[in-house]
């Protein structure tokens, strides 16, 4: 996704650990499967879509998320918009983290 391991723990709900395990594949010598919840929001993420609450979706800019806050501490990146049905299509390459 091109994120720092930090900026992806965070917008998952996170620890950076985790993230470190899933792309190492292990942890203590054991294999590390990415639960389905955590590749469907990496998934959202590649394509736009930061959060979802039933009906609007805050949508963000993974090129300015480097600047989280702006002078007054809100954070960049976010628009948050109403849901519509028309979905994006999938792309036909699912990679990994």
């Amino acid at each position: 996704m091109g994120l720092k391991q930090k900026d992806a723990a965070d917008l998952l709900g996170l620890k950076k650990r985790m993230i470190q395990y899933y792309e190492k594949g292990n942890r203590d010598g054991k294999a590390v499967t990415i639960p389905k919840s955590v590749r469907l929001a990496c998934y959202a993420l590649t394509i736009g879509i930061s959060d979802f609450d039933g009906t609007t979706v805050s949508k963000f800019d993974p090129a300015i998320f480097k600047d989280k806050t702006d002078d007054q501490g809100e954070e960049q990146g976010v628009e948050q918009q109403p849901f519509s049905q028309e979905d994006e299509t999938p792309p036909s390459d699912q990679g990994a983290l």
